[in-house]
């Protein structure tokens, strides 16, 4: 038997129903904050994450996918998002457009060689976005500010941002010769893949995930100590904005990103989630001023984020919340013999139009296997349908709710189902405590999340 791909995961049944709504409430969201949505290729030239990402990073040395096609040319699938954002803003000269700065969205699959475990696979699916165009420090603080509005309408709890600055070339220049001043007396003590990088980026050591607990690392300088002024005061400028907008934040020194090319502002964002471990981190991002530049466009300050869809659906999983998909249909319909199995292909063609969710029979089953089906599908209304009811233009349909039936008029089906679906929707709206579905309060746990 041939298997899924290690690392490639089948996304179905109630777990995809959950993708497609954290989508759309992502999809929602971006609207409200005006990014539109930007789809890039899966594949690239290898060059492009080379260059964009940088030739000292865990993701182009050792977690790309990386091949030559039938031309010859070296390929690689994305592993991130931003560089193919990047190359398009180049290529198709968004950069002339009057409307900027340009803000994009991105949804879709990445790749990386990694060891697979729980929130991280080869094949990963990622939303992000992009501001491309914009140097206002406000455009940071919206960056943030999206995101973990994202992650509160999904309903997760203790969001917390951490936010740091690697500030502009000058103070990373600064800070870089710091880091190699410090270590380099210890560099033996640490990996080979931190001594490798040690002359090509020191910056990559603080986030080797080998010495993650080597005391030497936890007591290197820090990059806030050599922003020089002008990085500072934007810095600054930035925490201004997410105290206006109410966003929590902690400064965490420790921030640097495992990309080459952020500078400026650089931040991750965690929710507290019972059984994550300690790494709650759902996303991250920060600023790229000089990425467009290096990819052969104009000087383009930029900032961008992006979260794993399916570490984000793990964590409602465990945080119990009870995601508002629909698990049921509106009317199941039933028959016996071939004259009423054609009206019931052409009533539930008519009444899917009109908007309700319809289900048949096309197994072969009897009528007591068509009521067990129905049962599996959560039906609210069933119907069988009756050669002689509906030579008298009516049907009977049964409430699986409260049990009854009723004789109704083929002619006011739609407008009984419609009537019938409103009040069973404005008693389902009540949760008990006199709050609506989705608000949140204090005196239940429920609107939310699920009871324990």
């Amino acid at each position: 038997m041939i298997q899924r791909q290690k690392g490639c995961n089948d996304i179905y049944g109630r777990e995809a129903k959950i993708w497609k709504y954290v989508e759309s409430v992502v999809d929602a969201a971006m609207e409200k904050y005006n990014y539109t949505f930007i789809r890039t290729p899966i594949f690239e030239a290898t060059e492009l994450f080379h260059r964009g990402i940088g030739d000292t990073t865990d993701i182009v040395t050792k977690e790309s996918y990386d091949f030559e096609d039938k031309g010859g040319r070296s390929i690689t699938l994305r592993p991130e998002g931003t560089a193919g954002v990047v190359r398009s803003y180049i290529e198709n000269k968004m950069y002339g457009d009057p409307n900027q700065p340009v803000k994009v969205y991105y949804n879709g699959t990445m790749y990386r060689y990694e060891r697979p475990q729980s929130g991280r696979d080869r094949e990963l699916t990622q939303f992000g976005m992009e501001v491309l165009g914009s140097d206002d420090p406000l455009s940071d603080a919206e960056v943030i500010s999206l995101a973990v509005n994202i992650y509160k309408m999904l309903g997760l709890k203790e969001i917390k941002v951490n936010i740091n600055s690697l500030g502009d070339t000058e103070s990373r220049n600064n800070y870089r010769e710091a880091l190699v001043e410090y270590f380099k007396p210890h560099i033996d003590d640490f990996c080979e893949d931190c001594k490798v990088r040690l002359e090509k980026n020191p910056l990559r050591i603080l986030d080797c995930k080998v010495d993650a607990e080597n005391e030497i690392l936890k007591n290197a300088p820090k990059t806030l100590d050599y922003l020089n002024e002008e990085s500072r005061d934007r810095f600054e400028k930035v925490q201004e904005y997410l105290d206006v907008m109410q966003i929590q934040y902690e400064i965490n020194p420790n921030i640097v990103r495992g990309l080459d090319y952020y500078n400026h502002t650089v931040f991750e964002i965690e929710a507290k989630v019972e059984g994550f471990g300690s790494n709650n981190v759902l996303g991250g991002g920060g600023r790229y001023n000089g990425l467009v530049s290096q990819l052969g466009g104009p000087e383009t300050p930029c900032i961008g984020f992006a979260s794993g869809i399916g570490r984000l659906v793990l964590a409602l999983e465990k945080e119990k919340v009870n995601v508002p998909i629909i698990e049921d249909i509106d009317l199941f319909l039933m028959y016996v013999n071939e004259d009423e199995k054609k009206y019931a292909a052409y009533l539930a063609q008519e009444l899917r139009m009109a908007g309700f969710i319809v289900d048949t029979e096309y197994t072969g089953r009897g009528l007591k296997g068509q009521f067990k089906q129905a049962d599996r599908l959560k039906a609210k209304f069933t119907c069988v349908l009756n050669s002689e009811d509906l030579d008298n233009n009516e049907v009977k349909i049964k409430n699986n709710k409260t049990k009854e039936e009723e004789v109704i008029s083929l002619d006011a089906i739609i407008y009984y189902l419609d009537e019938q679906l409103n009040l069973m929707e404005a008693e389902d709206d009540e949760c008990g405590c006199g709050h609506h579905h989705g608000e949140e309060h204090e005196c239940c746990g429920h609107c939310h999340h699920e009871e324990e």
